[in-house]
């Protein structure tokens, strides 16, 4: 038997890393059907799975966050930060337009 050459080896290792990456993609479509399955049977949330968010935007996207930062409330729901960075909230610039005072929504 004639010892392969070093291209030919080159081309079996190719032909199974393209067999192995064709294996492991079937593999996980079963993992994550399987594991889909279960978070919807038992209603799972990502907190409970361990993916809860973390890093920078998580903590733009949490509510105690966003609460930190807020100067003025005219609602539960009608919140600013009183930041220079980007427009002001509809409600803002419709009050001061009427004459409101915004230091009347001022959060103590």
């Amino acid at each position: 038997m004639a010892t392969p050459t070093y291209d030919e080896i080159q081309a079996q290792i190719k032909k199974l890393q393209e067999q192995a990456e064709s294996i492991r993609a079937a593999e996980i479509e079963g993992v994550l059907a399987d594991v889909k399955a279960k978070i919807q049977k038992y209603g799972l949330t990502a907190d409970q799975v361990g993916f809860a968010s973390t890093g920078k935007k998580a903590a733009k996207k949490s509510s105690a966050s966003k609460e930190a930062n807020v100067m003025y409330r005219e609602s539960d729901t009608e919140t600013w930060s009183g930041t220079a960075r980007g427009r002001k909230p509809k409600w803002v610039v419709e009050a001061q337009a009427a004459g409101v005072d915004i230091e009347k929504y001022r959060v103590k």
